[in-house]
């Protein structure tokens, strides 16, 4: 769950830097009040966090575990 969650924080982290890069649009920051506010500081730590996490995706095993329903 932590891995999946971590994922979805930092692909919406990747969208905002995309929308920073392609149109100088800080969507993060126009929600919030800007990038000082404490709001976005918090969020831009947790998809900070999130991406860390992400890394350590890349380590792992492939082994599936089923589950059962």
């Amino acid at each position: 769950m932590l891995d999946r969650t971590s994922l979805v924080i930092t692909i919406i982290g990747a969208i905002n830097w995309l929308l920073v890069g392609l149109f100088q649009f800080d969507l993060v920051a126009y929600i919030c009040g800007g990038q000082a506010a404490v709001i976005s500081r918090v969020i831009y730590t947790i998809v900070g966090i999130a991406g860390l996490w992400c890394i350590s995706l890349l380590f792992r095993e492939r082994d599936r575990v089923r589950e059962h329903e």
